[in-house]
């Protein structure tokens, strides 16, 4: 039987979001959903790479756009001729669906653009991947990841800074966390900034069949750290379980870091049955036979399952010219609910 964690205390500072929790399964997942370790995917299964045909039609779109400009956000794959480039993005898709859940579409000829350009090439053919939606409250739809030189805490997302990002996916703490996650990368670190994938299900099978008491507690609703992503005067934290598995899928938000800032600015003590679930979940997402490795680079688009693939990235050391320091651009993608951040 798993421990009972202490009910937790009713803030009116504390919201709950997403559908309900459901029951642990008893049975491990390997089988019955997507669940891989590092021997069974290398990064190159990961990789679509672009063949001459397909970057010709990448600077036609760009050619298109200096004759007939458009604002980045007003730009659709119908307005172009790239059937070449739409059977790519296709396999980028399958893989997601039925690979590793990691995609990298290598690579866009940054080179031979400007970075709108680059910017509206990428927005364009990540709509064939999926809807794309917005990642902040403020309905910001491209978004920058680079370091801005502040302190990461209470509204500063780990994306602003040069941190570790221990193994999380996007959102966690969001009504509608993305189903999807898009990069391009304009300049990778001079140093660090590694990425990393692994598949939550195999984390889970691991806690099953080593710690199914801990694990159970991550299907009870736990606190997570807004971020500040929210109306004014709205709750600072989201109550949401780490795992649900409905309908044969699993579905994962995690980022312990926000968990343990979450109790934090709810002022609700962790209870340290849950602190030693999260400990161990970290841990286990640590073992270098769980996850694979695949810098990005310069050009290349990333795209990532987050629903049960987690990422992660070390901590990095930019480059002191600033117009090589490292700098991607993001976008999300859900097929569901609205296309606002709230969903």
């Amino acid at each position: 039987m798993a421990a009972a964690s202490p009910a937790q205390p009713p803030s009116r500072d504390v919201i709950d979001v997403g559908p309900p929790p459901t029951p642990m399964p008893r049975a491990a997942l390997a089988g019955a959903v997507r669940c891989w370790t590092r021997a069974d995917v290398a990064p190159a299964d990961c990789v679509v790479h672009l063949d001459a045909a397909q970057v010709d039609e990448v600077h036609a779109m760009v050619a298109q756009l200096r004759r007939d400009p458009l604002p980045i956000l007003l730009c659709t794959p119908e307005q172009f001729e790239i059937p070449r480039l739409r059977a790519a993005m296709a396999r980028a898709k399958e893989t997601l669906a039925r690979g590793a859940g990691v995609a990298i579409v290598d690579r866009l000829p940054l080179d031979d653009m400007s970075r709108d350009e680059a910017r509206s090439v990428f927005w364009t053919l990540g709509q064939l991947i999926g809807r794309e939606v917005a990642q902040k409250w403020d309905g910001t739809m491209l978004y920058d990841v680079t370091d801005k030189g502040e302190a990461y805490g209470y509204g500063v997302r780990g994306s602003y800074t040069s941190v570790e990002l221990v193994f999380h996916t996007d959102n966690a703490f969001g009504a509608a966390p993305p189903e999807h996650v898009g990069l391009l990368c304009f300049h990778p670190a001079r140093e660090g900034g590694v990425s990393r994938f692994c598949s939550m299900a195999a984390v889970h099978d691991r806690m099953l069949a080593e710690h199914p008491e801990q694990l159970a507690l991550l299907y009870r609703p736990v606190l997570w750290d807004r971020q500040a992503e929210h109306a004014p005067g709205a709750p600072r934290v989201a109550r949401a379980p780490v795992f649900r598995f409905e309908h044969g899928r699993l579905s994962v938000r995690a980022n312990t870091s926000l968990v343990r800032k979450g109790h934090d600015v709810a002022g609700i003590a962790l209870d340290p049955d849950l602190d030693a679930a999260l400990a161990t979940l970290q841990a286990i997402t640590e073992d270098d036979s769980l996850w694979l490795e695949a810098p990005i680079e310069r050009g290349q688009m990333q795209y990532l399952d987050n629903v049960d693939i987690g990422h992660y990235r070390s901590e990095f050391k930019d480059h002191p010219d600033p117009e090589r320091r490292r700098h991607l651009v993001r976008t999300w993608h859900r097929s569901t609910g609205r296309t606002s951040y709230d969903g």
